[in-house]
């Protein structure tokens, strides 16, 4: 079911990145069961995950409908989400994180490492969904060893852009090569993080996740364009 569901999602993903349903149209369970031949069980669970991605959002009534997606508002958005990464970083390095977060951090490292291995075993094709966690998780320690509760609900706000959050890092299958190129510079960038908290270096900590959201953006462009 999980690997049915993560099908689905990829391919409304698709659809919705390539322009086949309309910001604002409500798309039907019963139609797109039919359209990719499963049974409404996991469209209503694809819905949810993207409605999570902000690529679709909930009806007052009864629904989702395809959340307006403005290339130039998530293209500010990563931006601005990366200033306040930046922040976060340069707070958590200069007063040092907590025992917890920064095993979280650690534990992330490892896993995108393997993961890494895996997919260049696999001919470079990388499991996005469990980068898309790994990623997550990173982010969320992140902001919690910064102990900001202002910064935290700021990038929050910043997150239900549609593809702004760091649950959407990639685009789950759309362009599996690209994807890998752009996870394994991103998986780069966490650990050079990790090095420069671990140093109390917070100048260098900001100014590597400002430059992580500056490829982000850049990455999301040329997946969009693909």
């Amino acid at each position: 079911m999980a690997t049915q569901i993560l099908s689905v999602v990829n391919e409304i993903k698709r659809r919705i990145i390539a322009g086949d349903y309309a910001p604002g149209e409500r798309l039907v369970e019963l139609q797109l069961a039919e359209s990719l031949g499963v049974s409404r069980t996991p469209i209503r669970l694809a819905f949810e995950e993207l409605t999570k991605d902000g690529l679709l959002e909930r009806l007052p009534t009864r629904g989702f409908r395809v959340k307006s997606f403005n290339p130039k508002d998530l293209s500010d958005a990563i931006e601005v989400r990366g200033t306040l990464e930046g922040m976060a970083a340069r707070l958590v390095a200069e007063q040092g994180a907590d025992t917890q977060n920064l095993q979280v951090l650690r534990d992330c490292l490892e896993q995108g490492q393997m993961l890494l291995a895996r997919a260049r075993d696999a001919g470079r094709v990388l499991d996005a969904r469990q980068w898309m966690l790994i990623n997550a998780r990173f982010h969320s320690a992140l902001l919690q060893a910064a102990d900001s509760a202002p910064l935290i609900d700021a990038i929050e706000c910043i997150s239900k852009i549609p593809m702004a959050a760091a649950t959407a890092v990639s685009m789950q299958g759309v362009a599996p090569q690209l994807e890998y190129e752009f996870i394994e510079r991103a998986h780069h960038d966490h650990c050079d993080l990790v090095t420069a908290i671990e140093r109390r270096e917070g100048m260098r900590a900001e100014f590597i996740m400002r430059e992580h959201a500056r490829k982000t953006r850049e990455n999301k462009q040329r997946l969009l364009a693909s």
